[in-house]
């Protein structure tokens, strides 16, 4: 494990294109914070501007003082990603570029990462766009998943890919359903080992290389995960929180929503596979059992 310890406000030199700034936003479901990544020199793009904190949007100014940003690029719209693009576009006349997000279904069982409602991209992108910079060329590559409206973007000069939040570099993904849905987050791991891309750089923690191994590793842990919710339902527990006792007998407190959305995200996956059904439409306080 790297170490990963960056200092707020300050700019981080990654690679021949690509530089970061950490916004001071660290938290349960952020780990050391918001890593704002930009892209080429001179002419720049910049990447998950993050939370709208002011101190974090003028380091990210002065840090370009004398460069000019061109594009703002947002993953997805969790308030520790988008908040600050609009701010950071009115600063720098910037255009803000998104996938759409105006089919979300909203939850706000999240609090800390609760979806930005105000974010309004300027540009809608799809999967396989093509932006290009003065010396840069990024596609998007739709990922849904962690957020319906999940973008990761790869750097085609150094095979590179911004995963945001589909991909972390210290923790599992959170899939939170009704937006979040863990059908699609499977299907784009599938896609992403499919790429040829050499390293990620997720929004939080630090750099994955061999990128192909790491994913391949977490669908398997996914798949596993299913399997031992199947065991423990067969067993009956068939309650959420029953399920959570066993699947992490040592959770703290303070991640105990974060799982129980995630093994509601399972659940619905094995519904829909036939596997397990519940008589109603899943929640939290369903009880769970065994298709017949």
């Amino acid at each position: 494990m790297q170490d990963f310890s960056p200092l707020y406000g300050e700019i981080e030199t990654i690679s021949p294109l690509i530089r970061r700034i950490t916004a001071n936003n660290p938290a349960p479901y952020t780990f050391k914070g918001t890593g704002t990544y930009i892209i080429g020199h001179g002419n720049v793009a910049v990447i998950d501007p993050g939370p709208n904190l002011p101190e974090h949007i003028e380091a990210i100014l002065k840090a370009l003082n004398g460069e000019t940003i061109s594009h703002i690029l947002v993953t997805h719209n969790h308030k520790d990603h988008s908040p600050a693009a609009m701010p950071l576009s009115i600063k720098c006349g910037a255009k803000i570029y998104a996938f759409n997000v105006s089919d979300q279904q909203h939850s706000e069982t999240l609090p800390e990462e609760g979806i930005d409602k105000d974010f309004k991209p300027d540009v809608i992108i799809n999967d396989g766009d093509v932006i290009k910079g003065e010396n840069w060329t990024v596609e998007a590559v739709h990922t849904p998943g962690h957020l319906s409206n999940h973008i990761c973007f790869a750097l085609r000069e150094e095979k590179a890919l911004f995963t945001g939040d589909h991909i972390m570099g210290w923790s599992t993904t959170i899939i939170s359903p009704p937006d979040g849905n863990m059908q699609d987050y499977m299907d784009s791991l599938q896609k992403l080992i499919m790429r040829d891309d050499e390293i990620y750089y997720p929004t939080h923690g630090w750099p994955i290389e061999k990128p192909t191994k790491f994913v391949s590793n977490i669908l398997k842990h996914r798949l596993v995960r299913e399997k031992t919710i199947v065991k423990e339902i067969k067993a009956g527990h068939q309650s959420i929180p029953k399920i959570i006792k066993k699947l992490y007998p040592k959770l703290p407190a303070n991640l105990y929503i974060a799982a129980e959305r995630t093994v509601l995200a399972h659940l619905i996956r094995l519904i829909d596979i036939s596997e397990v059904e519940c008589g109603e439409t899943p929640t939290e306080n369903s009880t769970y059992k065994m298709k017949t």
